[in-house]
Order: structure tokens, then sequence, then C-alpha cells
């Protein structure tokens, strides 16, 4: 039966199917679980169809009105943590900037004068005006797609130049005081915190492995989805929730090789089950809550004694420990899933000048035993 007044019915397979009219006489249907999920794609739908009637208006001139538009139809084709970032920026940054009465259009003026607010903002790290004047020129690539006269703006966005940073890495006394640690936790889920050290997975990436991405006779684990907390802008019981999506790129689709002691150590451990289809660190079909992690995380650099820094900190150390073991960049920036090599190279900058530093030092030795040779 349909909801009163609502095109909404719960169908016989126990999905809900709801439909609209289109201006064509044609009707557009939407499926979900849940009645909540079948109201929640027509409201994004019918915002969406506003925006785009809206578009050759007067008010779609207002640079308000086009990035809060944009965002509803960003929302339609990006993953959930990827719109949360968007949201936060448009809303904490460029609409504040934009509600001044004297930047009242989107053009070259405007632009660089936002650019150099960013520029100037003493708060921010280099990263966060980075990544705020990214998402910036994306939104003005879509926007401005219609108004070529003002597409030269987009020209004007520049980014802080890019300084040399040294990555937080664990030391190798550090590194084998955490490991002990971990093989002789009580909860089995300690093995995580191993897995990452031998692997350079994210954290994301390791609360959505599940059973069947671990393939023992092969030798090999499978990375293909993450998860995270997201949070909720409509109105709801709770601010956020777990969601399980796909990894951060392409290149982060990817198959690591494990090595043996760790095979044998999940499959002993009681992490490992027969039901494929099961999360490994919470051996039920939710994903484990990364903040869980998190907590776990800093239980056992406690109980180690080792000065606390970001879970991240063990992927950076994985990359270093590769780099003296004189892995070629090229194997890890694919062990890590990054986009490109370059990524990786300039991450890792300072590691990849000790390992340089080492190289010419061996020329050195050279130089010495030929001159001893030559007495």
């Amino acid at each position: 039966m349909p909801r009163r007044g609502e095109n909404v019915y719960k169908r016989k397979d126990g999905r809900w199917e709801g439909r609209t009219l289109k201006q064509n006489g044609k009707y557009q249907y939407f499926y979900s679980q849940s009645y909540k999920g079948v109201k929640e794609k027509m409201k994004n739908y019918k915002e969406v169809h506003d925006f785009r009637k809206k578009k050759s208006s007067a008010e779609s001139r207002d640079p308000v009105f086009l990035l809060e538009a944009w965002l509803v139809e960003v929302s339609q084709r990006i993953k959930p943590s990827t719109y949360e970032s968007y949201y936060r920026s448009i809303n904490n940054y460029v609409i504040p900037f934009f509600k001044e009465e004297k930047y009242p259009k989107i053009n070259e003026d405007s632009v660089l004068r936002f650019v150099k607010t960013m520029l100037d903002n003493q708060r921010l790290a280099d990263s966060s005006k980075k990544k705020h004047l990214t998402i910036f020129k994306i939104a003005l690539k879509e926007i401005l797609k219609e108004a070529p006269e003002s597409y030269s703006a987009i020209e004007l966005i520049r980014y802080p130049k890019p300084q040399d940073k040294e990555v937080s890495v664990f030391s190798m006394s550090d590194q084998k005081q955490i490991e002990q640690v971990t093989r002789n936790y009580k909860d089995d889920r300690a093995l995580g915190i191993l897995l990452c050290f031998y692997t350079g997975l994210r954290l994301g990436e390791l609360c959505a492995l599940q059973q069947k991405d671990i393939d023992m006779e092969t030798g090999t684990l499978t990375v293909s989805r993450t998860v995270s907390r997201i949070r909720h802008f409509e109105e709801s019981k709770t601010k956020t929730s777990l969601a399980v999506g796909t990894p951060k790129s392409k290149k982060s689709f990817r198959k690591i090789p494990l090595p043996k002691f760790l095979l044998d150590l999940i499959r002993e451990s009681s992490l490992y089950n027969s039901n494929p289809d099961f999360y490994l660190f919470s051996s039920s079909s939710a994903p484990f809550d990364p903040r869980n992690f998190q907590k776990l995380y800093k239980r056992i650099l406690k109980d180690a004694q080792v000065k606390d820094r970001k879970f991240h900190a063990i992927r950076h150390t994985f990359a270093t420990r590769a780099l003296e073991l004189g892995v070629d960049i090229k194997t890890i920036s694919e062990l890590l899933g990054h986009s490109t090599v370059s990524i990786t190279l300039n991450v890792y900058a300072h590691s990849l000048m000790e390992q340089k530093k080492a190289a010419i030092e061996k020329f050195n030795t050279m130089y010495h035993l030929n001159t001893e040779s030559s007495q």
C-alpha cells in the first residue's frame, strides 16, 4: 500500500519504490531498502532539478546561490566522505567570503581576492589552504561552464608554495617495542597494527577488510573498499554514521603480497573464520569502527612506552622501511596505492635523500680503498 498522498510503495520483494512525474510526462523511479531512503533520493532529485531550472535565471548570478546549488548537484555523484569535505570547505570559507557585499559576483577580481585571503590566513596550515583552494577550483570549473567570459578567473587560483616537511615515522626501536606488545596483546584485533606496519594500509582500508580479501593460497591481500565516519547534514537521530565506500583513488584498488609470518598469525587468530563476507576485525557483517581502532592503537602505544603519533605514521613507517631495504620507488608507490609516483617522491623526499647519502657514502669508501691500494 502507498503512503497516503505519496507515490511511495512497498514492493513484494521488500524494497520501497517511489516515483515522480517528469516534464516529458514520463516517471522517474527511485528504489531503496527503506521508506526513508526513497524519500531522501526523491528530495535530492527535486533539489537538483530545481537548480537546473534556475540556472539561467537572474538568481544564478549570485555566487552564494551557485555554490550552494553546486553542492546539491555534486552530492549525487561523489562519495559521502568527499561530499563532507566539500561541504565544510564551501560553507566555512568560500560562501562566507562571497556573502560580503563587495564581492557580489564570481569574476577575476573576486577570485583573486579570495585566493589572497586564503594564502594570508595564518590560522590555516598550507595543506589546508591547498585543499580549500582545490575544492574552490573544482566548483568554479562546473559553475562557469556556461559563462566562458568568466572562465579565465579559474587560472588565477594558485596554491601555497610546497615546503619540505618530514613525515612522522617510528624509529626501528619504537617499531620493535610496538610489535612486541602487539604480538602479546590480549585482543587479537591488535594484529591490525602489525598488518599496517608490513603493508602500509590506511586506517579506513584496514577496517574495511573482509575475510574474502585475504587469499591464503596466493598469499595476497586485496584492497577494494574503505570505511569512514561521515557527518549527517540533514536532520537525523545520529550526527554521524559509518559508510563503506571505494578507496581513495583508482590506484588504491590493489593486491598486496603478505609475508608468511603475517599469513600464519591471521590464520591462527580468532579473527579468521569461514564467512567470506564478514569483516575481519568485527567478525560480523558490519565493519569495525575506525575510532575504536584508534583507541586500541593509543593503548598499545602507551603499553609500549612509545611517543604518541597519528595512526598514519604507521603507513609512513612502512614506506620508510621499504626505502631502507632498497625497494624501488615504483613498487613502493604501487603498494601504497598512490595515484602517481610523483606523490610518493614528494612525500618521502627526506627519506629518499637519506638513501642517496648512503649511496654516495659507498663511493667515499671506494675512493679510500682505491687510494690505499695505490700506495
